[in-house]
């Protein structure tokens, strides 16, 4: 089993790589589609865990811009001997927020800039850009 953990600012196209390249294969666990409020952290931990005790792979769609964030995951994925890549977008503001300003619900830009200086990785098995 996999489990994808996509890495980048909003708006760097981590939900379209999802679609074009992941979907078949991999549950979808994003915490934009979940309502505001309550343990978003709690909820994307059991819907992963739900697909890899189902069999399946699991891509995880957020910023994920440290290891405090994807560190949890990355245990998840291990506690079932899943192999774990981080997918990393290159940052590139102004394009980011270029496609943010065109969204239906976009992210206030001071939200990018703090994304931004989070962003790094480590302790994946592959990392691929």
């Amino acid at each position: 089993m996999r489990v994808a953990i996509l890495i980048g600012l909003q708006a760097s196209g981590k939900t379209t790589f999802y679609r074009r390249h992941l979907a078949e294969t991999h549950a979808h666990v994003s915490k934009d589609n979940f309502p505001k409020g309550g343990d978003r952290q709690k909820r994307r931990l059991g819907l992963i865990k739900e697909a890899l005790e189902a069999g399946r792979d699991a891509a995880v769609d957020n910023t994920n811009p440290s290891p405090a964030q994807w560190a949890p995951l990355i245990a998840l994925a291990r506690s079932f001997d899943a192999e774990v890549t981080a997918y990393w977008f290159p940052v590139d503001v102004e394009a980011s927020i270029a496609r943010n300003a065109a969204r239906a619900s976009p992210v206030p830009d001071v939200g990018l800039f703090a994304t931004l200086r989070l962003t790094g990785a480590d302790g994946f098995d592959k990392v691929s850009r």
